[in-house]
C-alpha cells in the first residue's frame, strides 16, 4: 500500500500550504526545490524556509504536490507525478447513508478549495484528477467556481467527480452545459430499478426521484455521465431489470460500471450482508452485462479480480483500484494475466472473499 501522507518537520505557518517538490529549478512560486538528501530524509528551499520531508531514498517525489498543515508533522501527497491515481477528498459530509459506503460520512467540514486549486494548477500537463467525498456538491457553490478557475487557468486537465445527484437544480444547466462534457466525468450511483430499493440502500427517503430528475438535468446541459452500480446481495437479483432501466431511461449515459463491493467503512460493518462472491453467483451481472452489451451501452466491471470473472466476460474488467490501495495475493504469482489484472483491495479478507480463485489462463 501506497502511504499518501508523509512526515514532514512542521513549519511556522498558519493557513494550510501547498507546495510542488521539484528536484531542481522552481518554475512557479509554489514550487519547493530539493537542496539535499540522505536516506530517508529530503530538504527543500521553499522561499528560504527548510521544508523537511521523510521518505525512503526509492521514492520519486519529483513534481508530487503536498499540501502541510499547521502544526502537524505529516504532509498531505495530493498529487503523486507518476501517478494516474490522484483524487482530491473535497469534503466528509454527505446526506446519504448508503449501506456500502467505503468513506463513512463525518459532521464537519473544513474549506480547502482554495488550496486543491492551486494544487490541480499545479498538477502534471494533461492530468485527470479526481474529486471525492462525502459529498461534493454539498458545497456546490464553492465546487463550481472552483471548476470554472482552474477550467480557466488549466484548460488541458479533466475532472472524474464523485456525487450522489442529490443536488443538482435547473439553476445549475447553464454552468453544467457551459462547463462541457469534455472536461468533467460525472460518476452518479444508481443501485436498483425499484425506488423503495434504492432508497433504502442509500438511507434517504426520495433519494431515487431526485435522482431521476438530476440525471435529465445532466443530460440536458450535455453532462457525461457515468452510472455507478454496486453489486450487493440485496441488489444482485434486480441487476437485469436495471440494464433494462438504463437502456429505456437513460440512454445518455457515457458509460456504466458494475462494482464489487469494497471491505471498509460501512461496506465492512455490512460485509455479510452486503457482499455476494460473484465467483460463484455471477448469473445476474453476466444477464445484466449482456443485455447492455446487445443493446450498445458502454459497460464495465470495476473491482472485479479477473480470476473471479467468467472468461467471456473478463475483457469488461479493466483495472480499476486506484494504486495506493491495491494488492496482490501470494496465489496471483504466476497468473499470465497478472499485468492486465485490477488485483484486491489492500484491505480484501481471504478468508470472507471470493471462493472460486485462481490462476487465469492466458
Amino acid at each position: 500500500m501506497i502511504d499518501l501522507r508523509l512526515p514532514v518537520e512542521p513549519l511556522p505557518i498558519s493557513e494550510p500550504l501547498v507546495v510542488r517538490l521539484q528536484d531542481a529549478n522552481a518554475a512557479s512560486e509554489h514550487d519547493a526545490v530539493l537542496i539535499d538528501r540522505s536516506e530517508d530524509r529530503r530538504e527543500y528551499d521553499y522561499r528560504g524556509f527548510s521544508v523537511v520531508v521523510g521518505a525512503p531514498a526509492s521514492a520519486d517525489l519529483h513534481g508530487d504536490v503536498l499540501m502541510l498543515l499547521p502544526g502537524k508533522q505529516s504532509a498531505h501527497r495530493l498529487i503523486r507525478a507518476g501517478s494516474n491515481h490522484n483524487t482530491f477528498l473535497l469534503t466528509e459530509q454527505c446526506d446519504q447513508l448508503c449501506v456500502m459506503c467505503s468513506q463513512p460520512p463525518k459532521k464537519y467540514h473544513t474549506d480547502l478549495f482554495d488550496q486543491f486549486l492551486i494544487a490541480a494548477s499545479l498538477a502534471p500537463q494533461n492530468a485527470y484528477l479526481g474529486l471525492s467525498g462525502g459529498e461534493p456538491l454539498l458545497h456546490k457553490g464553492r465546487l463550481f467556481e472552483f471548476l470554472a478557475r482552474i477550467v480557466e487557468l488549466r484548460p488541458d486537465l479533466k475532472f472524474h467527480i464523485l456525487t450522489n445527484g442529490q443536488h443538482i437544480t435547473e439553476e445549475d444547466a447553464d454552468f453544467l452545459s457551459a462547463l462541457g462534457g469534455e472536461k468533467v466525468l460525472w460518476g452518479v450511483p444508481l443501485y436498483s430499478p425499484e425506488p423503495e430499493l434504492h432508497d433504502r440502500l442509500v438511507g434517504k427517503p426520495g433519494a431515487f426521484r431526485q435522482l431521476e430528475r438530476s440525471l435529465a438535468i445532466f443530460a440536458r446541459a450535455g453532462a457525461a455521465i457515468e452510472l455507478r452500480t454496486v453489486v450487493m446481495k440485496q441488489n444482485n437479483s434486480s441487476l437485469p431489470a436495471l440494464s433494462d432501466y438504463v437502456h429505456a431511461k437513460l440512454p445518455f449515459i457515457q458509460h456504466w460500471a458494475l462494482m464489487q463491493l469494497e471491505n471498509i467503512g460501512y461496506g465492512r460493518m455490512n460485509w455479510e450482508k452486503c457482499f455476494i462472491d460473484t465467483s460463484t453467483d455471477f448469473g445476474a451481472v453476466g444477464i445484466a452485462l449482456s443485455r447492455a452489451l446487445v443493446r450498445g451501452i458502454e459497460v464495465s466491471l470495476f473491482n472485479f479480480p479477473l480470476c473471479t470473472v467468467p472468461q467471456p466476460y473478463r475483457h469488461l474488467a479493466p483495472s480499476t483500484i486506484s494504486d495506493w490501495k491495491r494488492k496482490f495475493l501470494p496465489e496471483c504469482s504466476g497468473c499470465p494475466l497478472a499485468a492486465t489484472c485490477g488485483g484486491f483491495f489492500e484491505w480484501y479478507s481471504r478468508e470472507k472473499g471470493f471462493i472460486r480463485m485462481g490462476l487465469c489462463e492466458a
